[in-house]
């Protein structure tokens, strides 16, 4: 392992305590920010996963904030969004914090929906322990919600705050998946900007 890595144990089915590093605070200061409509090459040592660990896969980082797969995934694609700043509830981003988190809700789920193909998706924010907010630092969950019934997979079901079937994230599966979701956003950007959406 890489002398600057941080390693930071990571178990979802325990709160941190409050003076745990907050593994969010730790990917906002190991990402620099960089211009969502013109993203680094994978390659880029300041997109590398290895930064961390367990690995974190950027794919939006703005002065403000940052977006990035979840570590596991209720299912393909499914990204949290966190103000860079520390906030552990929704109610303590600042004003201007809240408005870029809803704007760059909205990209990054038209972003997602793009690079997975899944047109069906949630957006869902927990505040506090009793919520399911297993890590407290503001975040959003955008998840791809793909259709299992039509696949005859009745048995199966999606479950929402924090519950379902969780599996860990494959790194090489989740590097390409990081690039085509930056690639998206970039894409996204430059439609809006025509349309003047932006």
């Amino acid at each position: 392992m890489a002398e600057d890595t941080i390693v930071q144990s990571f178990d979802p089915g325990v709160t941190p305590a409050d003076s745990d590093p907050c593994p969010f605070c730790n990917i906002a200061a190991a990402y620099p920010p960089f211009e969502p409509s013109s993203p680094p090459p994978a390659s880029s040592p300041s997109l590398a996963p290895a930064k961390l660990a367990p690995p974190a896969f950027v794919v939006l980082s703005t002065p403000a904030l940052v977006a990035f797969l979840d570590i596991l995934p209720l299912s393909h694609g499914h990204l949290l969004l966190c103000p860079r700043a520390h906030r552990p509830k929704l109610t303590d981003a600042t004003a201007r914090e809240a408005a870029a988190l809803g704007a760059a809700l909205r990209v990054l789920s038209a972003a997602l929906v793009r690079a997975t193909g899944v047109p069906d998706w949630n957006v869902v924010q927990n505040n506090g322990a009793a919520a399911a907010q297993v890590v407290g630092h503001v975040h959003y969950h955008l998840i791809p919600r793909p259709e299992i019934r039509a696949s005859g997979r009745f048995r199966e079901s999606f479950t929402m705050f924090g519950r379902g079937v969780r599996r860990e994230l494959d790194d090489d599966e989740a590097a390409a998946l990081a690039e085509r979701l930056r690639g998206s956003v970039a894409a996204v950007l430059e439609e809006e900007g025509r349309k003047g959406r932006l």
